[in-house]
């Protein structure tokens, strides 16, 4: 598939690409330069507090598991919730 660069280095997805991926306009893209190719990925952005609270949550089910318990959350409801506090 070729497309254009067009004015102010702008360039268009085409649409077979957005709908394959279900990208939606204002999602964040990555791009990146790898061996002279250029890459383009969705991404999602959290804030440092929510991979903070991800992190210890992870952590704590880690724990859980290796002292043998179920885990710290009684579903993922729960651990959702924890997360979004």
């Amino acid at each position: 598939m070729i497309i254009k660069l067009r004015k102010q280095s702008q360039i268009t997805i085409p649409k077979e690409i957005v709908d394959e991926l279900k990208l939606q306009a204002g999602d964040d893209l990555q791009i990146l330069l790898s061996d002279r190719a250029i890459l383009i990925e969705p991404v999602a952005v959290y804030s440092k507090t929510y991979t903070q609270k991800l992190e210890e949550a992870v952590r704590r089910v880690k724990e859980s598991l290796t002292n043998g318990e179920v885990g710290p959350f009684k579903s993922v409801e729960e651990a959702m919730a924890y997360l979004e506090e």
